[in-house]
């Protein structure tokens, strides 16, 4: 009865338009006959509580029916955060602020709360800097996040209650990102998500991915416009980038025309080392995913995710097979997930 519930609660707030978008780009794929789809999205929904992006993002019109409950879905991925986060530690990860005041020995940049702050404290913060990002503290997917470019006629104390109002109250120098990153797409910070699994003191790596803006925007998130693509254990992007946004597989980028698939990420390997080393520090929470900037120096923390996204990882256009993320989680934990 809850299924039967949860699959009308998702037709009410589904956008159709999308759904039947979907479902032409998976005939267009797959060669699978559109109506044997639709039926077959609505059995997911039902059975496995997997909605039509996922549907398409799993590439579930070709994986076999046995394979499908190898795939993490939103309940499953909650159950796992449930299972292994203290909630009395979200607040750190919902709250930017409160996560710079945690992590300050690993943050290494300047930043401001205009919260605690005087108007000429923050003009102080200001001068000497082309810019800076101003962001929303609890926010998520880009948004509330602004680059703000200082010039000489700059009025510090009217931006300070533009800010204020706004509620982009957490304050950050400009991240320099590497140049071999700036490549891809120089307007946006191009981040890496690392996510870390930590089970008796051991931190593995579950997976990890590179993260782009598009057509000038300076967000890469992907429920923003942003693009991504996977990246293996020597950080090099191995398959093609995907869109959620337009559903689109990308060998070279829209914006650039920067191939993809093959690009290596500088510091990929003091990136790891930088997420382990956070993840030892941080003895609440064993599934994080962690945002990592690269710089001409090295690599350098952006934020924390206390959920971390299950679909990304398990997109069919980055698999070379119908296994979803269950399995190495399972192994990982040394028992196994509710089979919701």
């Amino acid at each position: 009865m809850n299924t039967i519930k949860v699959f009308f609660d998702r037709v009410s707030t589904m956008s159709f338009k999308r759904m039947f978008m979907m479902i032409r780009q998976i005939h267009k794929e797959h060669g699978k006959n559109p109506l044997f789809v639709f039926i077959d999205m609505v059995v997911c929904a039902l059975k496995d509580n997997i909605g039509y992006q996922d549907y398409r993002v799993f590439g579930f019109a070709k994986i076999p029916y046995k394979n499908r409950k190898t795939f993490l879905n939103m309940n499953k991925n909650l159950e796992l955060v449930n299972k292994v986060n203290s909630k009395k530690a979200y607040p750190v990860y919902r709250d930017k602020t409160l996560f710079f005041i945690r992590f300050k020995d690993f943050i290494k940049r300047d930043w401001i709360n205009l919260n605690e702050c005087t108007k000429e404290e923050f003009t102080a913060f200001c001068k000497n800097k082309e810019s800076i990002f101003a962001k929303v503290p609890c926010s998520f997917g880009g948004q509330g996040i602004g680059e703000v470019r200082i010039t000489s006629y700059t009025n510090f104390k009217s931006l300070y209650d533009t800010l204020i109002e706004s509620g982009q109250t957490l304050i950050e120098e400009k991240i320099v990102q590497h140049e071999k990153m700036k490549a891809l797409h120089p307007e946006s910070l191009n981040t890496l998500r690392i996510v870390t699994l930590k089970n008796n003191g051991e931190i593995n790596i579950l997976y990890s991915l590179l993260r782009m803006g598009q057509q000038g925007s300076v967000i890469d998130n992907v429920t923003s416009g942003g693009i991504y693509a996977p990246v293996d254990e020597n950080g090099i992007i191995t398959h093609s980038a995907f869109c959620d946004k337009t559903g689109e597989i990308l060998y070279t980028h829209p914006t650039t025309k920067h191939f993809i698939p093959g690009f290596k990420i500088p510091y990929y390997k003091e990136a790891i080392e930088l997420v382990k080393a956070i993840a030892t520090v941080e003895t609440d929470m064993n599934y994080i995913g962690w945002d990592i900037a690269i710089t001409p120096s090295g690599p350098v923390i952006v934020e924390g995710n206390n959920v971390p996204t299950y679909e990304i990882m398990q997109n069919y256009a980055h698999r070379d097979d119908d296994i979803g993320l269950i399995p190495k989680i399972e192994k990982i934990l040394g028992e196994k997930l509710k089979n919701y």
